[in-house]
């Protein structure tokens, strides 16, 4: 069962490690990105976050689906991190079982702007978030749980 699927570029850091996953009683991460599987650097770091009692998975974002879809996932609490909007929409929209994207760190590029603290977005990223909203996801931003979540209609 997906609890939340989070957009993170850090990926797996300690607020996501800790607080997240505490709060969301999650007892399994997945890392749903391209890059990590193939990167020995960022996938030994990812490793070196994951809290103790929590299985991590890293898998590219094909993989994440396919074992999505295959059920494989079912028996846990699924904690699943992206890097970029991008990645939540492709996912979502293959797998429609996901119903809540949380945004808790998207960088700022050129042509972004900031919607929320540590959420910066390019126009095609609100047009993504935009159609995510009328499938029926819920689209937050919070940094940690305890935050207030805003609904990202409110900022677009």
């Amino acid at each position: 069962m997906i609890i939340l699927t989070r957009v993170d570029h850090r990926l797996l850091h300690g607020q996501v490690a800790f607080s997240w996953t505490q709060s969301l009683g999650a007892d399994c991460i997945l890392i749903a990105n391209d890059d990590v599987p193939t990167n020995e650097i960022r996938k030994t770091t990812i490793k070196l976050a994951k809290p103790q009692g929590v299985k991590l998975v890293i898998k590219t974002i094909e993989d994440s689906i396919a074992a999505l879809q295959s059920g494989v996932t079912a028996k846990y609490k699924l904690f699943i991190v992206v890097e970029s909007i991008a990645d939540a929409k492709r996912l979502a929209d293959a797998y429609p079982e996901i119903k809540t994207i949380n945004l808790g760190g998207v960088k700022a590029k050129e042509g972004s702007r900031s919607i929320g603290k540590a959420v910066n977005v390019l126009l095609e990223e609100e047009g993504m978030l935009k159609k995510m909203v009328a499938d029926g996801i819920e689209v937050e931003i919070r940094q940690v749980p305890t935050d207030r979540k805003v609904a990202v209609t409110e900022v677009l």
